[in-house]
């Protein structure tokens, strides 16, 4: 069978193009089950967590006896009371046991005594205590560690029976040496057991009281990496044929991915099937480029994906979160890294966040993206600055493409007219926000812009703006002075050689009171600058 890209579910390396996993599941194997260690794999949606999981299954199944679960199989009823939990879990249990590979080898008389809690009795049901003893005494009996996996293990833990749970594989962990338990217990979800609270109900919130603290760190970056990409990439170019240049590609993804695993795949789905046959992408050759993954990176901005509703869920859900975002995104706000501020915990457990150098950045360019439109469109239903933006729109289209330059004129106008009189504060926290509200239904579905990350604080973003395949670098700073203003003059042509480009703009928010707004046009070195002064 022809291997595609996946990013329906499990990937199968060999129907897949994937990242191989080798290494990380040595190491996990090496640091964590080899040593007896209960740990959480806890990473956002579509992660790679379930991939990574079945791959491990594999890996440790010579030197250990593996039973694999899947929470989402049991109903929520099963969660509801203790005795439907017992009754639900032994089913599932025996039934992986009895499936295994070395169940021939198994003592029948332990896997029957966990079979029978399976039919509860009316008058008396068992209750979870005498299910670990039977599952202690079937560890005991094992020939070989028994090592348990539970993926989705936060699908159904809002109630107190899941917590009951948790505690008892606790209590067996301490007491390992005179009660034998699972070797090794690896659980994988969104949530991290110990932000569960967040998920109890309120009435039983009080309950909650660290039943999984023996969890060990888990310490494997799941992300992807430019070298991981490119081995991907390696397997499709000698399957394919492209003539693509990998290790490019793979760092122009990763620029917009970060190595986020769904994201990779993705954009290489839509370049595989997706963007070939289109005009400028007439052979693979143009499609495994950076202009065929801007074109990809267009057509998933536009997309309903689950990853991008659970974003939005948890935006709505955590109003401290998006609002701390939105002033990352436009303000520069830097934001200090502490594993103790709930928003920035709730970010990164998500995958929202990450942490850089110990600040908080939004996780990669395509988030940032999707939650700039996001943002913008909500301002836009009651702004006057995109409504002008949308008024002014065609006057910036020409049959060449974009007209930045009298974008910038307009904008100082509009700018100018409605805002001059505000101070300070006023223009530093919205200025950036206005000038992108005014921008976006300008390139509004047939370009896409973004902030680079790199050059982001306080005083100054630069905005990418890719229309029709050219690209602008767009600087947006606050004035202070003119030697501020030549060291940025300085970064921004700096900027202009990464990109190739001869030509950039500034719009400085200038707050002298002897500022002369309009635009002008200066020479940097070989470099022209068109600044706009509002």
């Amino acid at each position: 069978m022809e291997r595609s890209f996946n990013t329906e579910g499990l990937c199968d390396p060999d129907l897949h193009y994937m990242v191989r996993l080798d290494e990380r599941l040595y190491k996990i194997k090496k640091l964590l089950v080899d040593r007896g260690k209960y740990f959480v794999i806890n990473r956002g949606r579509q992660y790679g967590k379930t991939t990574t999981l079945r791959a491990l299954e594999g890996y440790l199944k010579e030197d250990y006896f593996v039973i694999s679960m899947d929470f989402q199989l049991l109903s929520a009823s099963n969660f509801e009371e203790e005795s439907r939990f017992v009754a639900a879990f032994t089913r599932y249990l025996t039934a992986c046991v009895r499936e295994g590979e070395i169940f021939e080898d198994f003592p029948e008389a332990e896997v029957a005594a966990l079979e029978e809690l399976i039919d509860q009795p009316s008058d008396r049901p068992y209750d979870m205590g005498e299910m670990f003893i039977r599952i202690s005494r079937f560890c005991r009996k094992s020939p070989k560690p028994v090592v348990m996996m539970i993926d989705e293990v936060d699908s159904a833990s809002n109630n107190q029976v899941f917590l009951d749970f948790l505690a008892m594989l606790r209590g067996y962990y301490l007491e390992r040496k005179t009660r034998p338990g699972f070797y090794s217990v690896i659980l994988a979800g969104v949530y991290d057991i110990k932000n569960l609270k967040l998920k109890i109900r309120p009435e039983s919130e009080h309950k909650f009281n660290s039943p999984w603290n023996i969890a060990a760190k888990f310490p494997i970056d799941m992300s992807f990496s430019v070298g991981d990409i490119s081995s991907m990439l390696r397997e499709y170019e000698e399957d394919n044929g492209t003539g693509m240049d990998v290790e490019r590609v793979a760092e122009y993804i990763y620029e917009y991915t970060s190595g986020y695993p769904y994201l990779v795949s993705y954009i290489c789905k839509c370049l595989d099937e997706e963007i070939l046959g289109a005009e400028g992408f007439e052979d693979m050759g143009d499609v495994w480029s950076r202009e065929g993954i801007g074109e990809a990176v267009k057509i998933l901005l536009k997309e309903t994906t689950p990853l991008f509703d659970s974003m939005v869920k948890q935006l709505d859900l955590y109003k401290d979160l998006k609002e701390m975002i939105e002033e990352i995104l436009y303000q520069g706000k830097r934001v200090l890294y502490s594993p103790d501020a709930k928003a920035i915990n709730i970010g990164m457990m998500f995958g929202l966040l990450q942490e850089r150098g110990g600040q908080v950045f939004v996780a990669n360019r395509i988030f940032e993206m999707r939650l700039l439109n996001m943002f913008i469109t909500e301002e836009s239903i009651n702004s006057r600055t995109y409504e002008r933006g949308e008024r002014d729109r065609n006057q910036f289209i020409t049959d060449t493409g974009l007209d930045m330059e009298r974008v910038l004129v307009k904008f100082v106008e509009y700018f100018t007219d409605v805002y001059s009189d505000n101070d300070e504060k006023f223009v530093e926290a919205y200025g950036r926000k206005f000038f992108l509200l005014y921008l976006k239904p300008i390139i509004n579905g047939v370009g896409n812009y973004y902030l680079e990350a790199q050059t982001r604080d306080a005083k100054r973003t630069d905005v990418v703006v890719d229309y029709l395949g050219e690209q602008f670098v767009v600087e947006l700073k606050i004035w202070h002075g003119n030697e501020y203003k030549e060291r940025g003059e300085e970064q921004l042509t700096g900027y202009l050689d990464y990109f190739r480009l001869d030509k950039g703009y500034m719009v400085s928010f200038n707050f002298n009171k002897k500022k002369v707004p309009g635009v002008n046009v200066i020479q940097v070195g070989k470099k022209t600058i068109v600044e706009a002064v509002v």
